[in-house]
């Protein structure tokens, strides 16, 4: 029976984590990145969509796996790598993470504002009021992945949505995806996209959490 319990909390906390990075990394930056090189580079920008895919998919297998196989905190074993790293990158992802979310409660006011014409401040206010009482739970954890998985659907019908309706040239983005008519000239979009999906705030987030809940469902 337990183990039982123990594989359904194992497999909540990995679809939590899974769209914890998912929510994580579709953010406002992201959106109005892609937006922005989509118009530049047209359909050869699928291209480095493609590159920064494969890229993100190793990047996150790795630093998940060495996390978990581990059984310590990112910045645990940078500082068994180089001592005091793992302090210099907590410093950067504290940093990082702070101005991370301050761009996505901005994105969530201007959401609001499209939605229900909220002015930005009511909508930044009410976007922090319901993060601050989701964290307030006794049971914060499986809250979270509850809301993470709710979100993370919803984000990627209305991703769907978005892309059925507007009707892209699926053919030529398949093909430049492959060949696209400049190789040199996209490497700033696939470092942006890289940067934006898999930086170190939401890799660490994603296999941090991970950690968390497999650490509190040894201890349960």
């Amino acid at each position: 029976m337990n183990q039982t319990v123990n594989e359904k909390d194992r497999s909540r906390f990995l679809r939590g984590a899974i769209f914890l990075m998912a929510t994580s990394a579709i953010g406002p930056a992201f959106l109005t990145q892609t937006a922005q090189f989509t118009e530049q580079f047209l359909a050869s920008f699928a291209f480095a969509i493609l590159l920064s895919l494969i890229i993100d998919i190793g990047v996150q297998m790795n630093i998940w796996r060495v996390i978990s196989v581990s059984g310590k905190r990112g910045q645990e074993i940078a500082n068994e790598l180089l001592p005091g790293l793992g302090y210099v990158i907590a410093a950067l992802i504290l940093f990082g993470g702070f101005a991370f979310n301050i761009a996505n409660i901005g994105g969530a006011a201007l959401g609001l504002n499209v939605l229900f014409d909220l002015p930005l401040a009511a909508g930044g206010l009410i976007t922090a009021a319901l993060t601050i009482g989701l964290f307030l739970f006794k049971r914060f954890g499986p809250v979270m992945d509850r809301v993470m998985q709710i979100c993370g659907v919803v984000m990627l019908l209305m991703v769907g949505y978005v892309m059925f309706n507007s009707a892209p040239p699926v053919q030529e983005a398949a093909y430049r995806a492959f060949v696209p008519e400049d190789y040199m000239i996209l490497l700033l979009p696939i470092v942006t996209i890289v940067g934006g999906t898999v930086g170190g705030y939401i890799s660490f987030a994603g296999g941090h959490a991970l950690w968390m809940r497999e650490s509190l469902g040894k201890r349960m």
